[in-house]
């Protein structure tokens, strides 16, 4: 396996994680987003949105996080699985997942947060308050959710990480960097520090990266 990454990207992040828990070995390329290697036409060629992250896997290049944590659980079922249960407990963990990959990041990812400033014009203040906006929007429900679980348990949707927790950890890092008040959600924030326990977590994490 080859994964096509960004120390600091949220979706490759969220990849690491899960090829961790699954404990499948890979090597790591990096594609700076910063320097814009996205966009050459080498990692065209391997995903023509220029994104990451890209895995290669029997020599099928995949994209998009979401998808490929799925492919991982069926092409490797005799690893830890991380969607699990019953039916509704994996459309759960979904929901839970997807708030983060569908809901927060699209707008405030890398490109997103370039297009405001280079081509809106908009100042760092006001991209800032864009960033925290949609955290909060988000945050704000997924805290509820954890509230209202039927039982506390010491991950967001059991007691063993999921789809979900992949999905809280990359933006928890985010909402840290950009100094997101983290004390308004404290079940979001006691969840993370569980995860980054854990050495799946804790050996994703974008300082120890090739390229960070």
């Amino acid at each position: 396996m080859i994964l096509y990454d960004y120390c600091r990207s949220s979706a490759a992040y969220r990849v690491r994680i899960a090829l961790n828990l699954k404990g499948l070995a890979y090597e790591q390329v990096a594609v700076n987003l910063v320097t814009g290697e996205h966009r050459e036409e080498s990692h065209i060629e391997r995903n023509a949105q220029a994104l990451v992250p890209v895995l290669e896997d029997n020599g099928v290049q995949l994209t998009q996080s979401m998808a490929i944590s799925e492919y991982l659980d069926e092409a490797y079922p005799q690893t830890s699985q991380l969607l699990t249960g019953s039916a509704i407990e994996r459309a759960q963990q979904r929901a839970f997942a997807l708030a983060i990959a569908c809901d927060i990041h699209p707008v405030n990812n890398l490109r997103v947060l370039q297009y405001l400033v280079g081509e809106m014009g908009v100042d760092a203040e006001k991209k800032m308050q864009w960033y925290h906006h949609w955290i909060h929007t988000t945050f704000k429900a997924l805290e509820m959710k954890l509230e209202n679980r039927a039982a506390q348990t010491d991950f967001c949707c059991g007691d063993q990480p999921s789809i979900a927790d992949i999905c809280l950890v990359p933006q928890v890092f985010n909402a840290n960097r950009f100094e997101v008040d983290m004390s308004l959600y404290p079940l979001i924030a006691a969840i993370n520090e569980r995860c980054l326990q854990i050495d799946a977590f804790r050996k994703a994490h974008p300082d120890l990266q090739p390229g960070a």
